[in-house]
């Protein structure tokens, strides 16, 4: 096996071959999303310094932005002391990381009454985003 994916086997993946991985904005420090990645999603990112996730869903790689154009450029990668968490940092091309035209897809908040509000703004229309 290459040397240059052998970084690849520290990770513990899960019964899945999925690691999840978190993006956070490293000039805010803002938590953007959560997602998942595959090996392959994972040595993409590396290899072209932008987020590719493993959609579950669709069953396939997504290069972030793919269809938005709000891309994600990875600046560091690091993962955590067990090895089962991958941490991006990344800029968020755009300033949307959400499906739904918002920063950030943690923009619902608990308020003590038992209710989740929404307390981060659309930016952009996702018709506008996704035609």
């Amino acid at each position: 096996m290459s040397a240059s994916v052998n970084w690849l086997n520290e990770i513990k993946w899960d019964e899945h071959g999925l690691v999840p991985v978190i993006a956070q904005e490293a000039c805010t420090g803002d938590v953007l999303m959560f997602a998942w990645m595959n090996r392959e999603a994972l040595q993409r990112t590396a290899e072209t310094g932008e987020a590719v996730y493993w959609s579950r869903s669709r069953r396939k790689l997504w290069h972030k932005g793919e269809e938005s154009g709000h891309v994600q450029k990875v600046l560091e990668l690091r993962i955590d002391c067990d090895n089962d968490v991958v941490l991006l940092k990344i800029e968020q091309v755009g300033g949307i990381a959400c499906h739904t035209g918002r920063h950030s897809c943690f923009f619902q908040r608990y308020f003590a009454d038992g209710r989740w509000e929404a307390v981060e703004p659309v930016l952009k229309d996702p018709q506008e985003i996704y035609k």
